[in-house]
């Protein structure tokens, strides 16, 4: 078949992409973080940890929401303390979305679940398979087609 590895990939990318099966993997991740870290808030506080202050207009294709989306969500997270709106220097019609030092400690023990997790699944793979793979797989992301 002309293509295989292409479509090998393709089919596997789209089971990592599907919305539910992220959902499920921020609702596992999230788990206990307190009332305003869920499988809803999770993608705003993960995207603005990668991109840094962004207004909610910026964040939403991060996000793969509309604007008022993360506003919504940014609200939750405001109320707990773990993101914070300031004035847009470059336009004072603007609020960024920052996190606080809080949200970044939040941040950080998420972080520290989704790399457990991924550790532990794949625990059984042979002796430098793993690490095989992750060099691998970060040169996909850095050289490849979607790039």
């Amino acid at each position: 078949m002309e293509n295989e590895v292409g479509h090998e990939i393709a089919d596997a990318l789209g089971v990592l992409l599907r919305r539910t099966t992220r959902a499920q993997l921020h609702r596992q991740l999230t788990e206990g973080m307190g009332e305003a870290v869920d499988e809803v808030t999770y993608p705003v506080l993960s995207a603005l940890a990668r991109t840094g202050p962004r207004s909610a207009a910026e964040l939403a294709p991060d996000v793969g929401i509309d604007r008022s989306g993360v506003t919504r969500r940014a609200t939750r997270l405001e109320a707990a303390g773990l993101v914070r709106r300031e004035p847009d220097p470059d336009d004072r019609r603007a609020q960024l979305l920052v996190l606080t030092e809080h949200g970044r400690r939040t941040v950080a023990e998420l972080r520290e679940r989704l790399a457990a997790h991924i550790t532990a699944g794949l625990a059984d793979w042979p002796p430098g398979e793993a690490e095989a793979f992750a060099q691998r797989l970060r040169r996909f992301t850095a050289e490849g087609p979607f790039t």
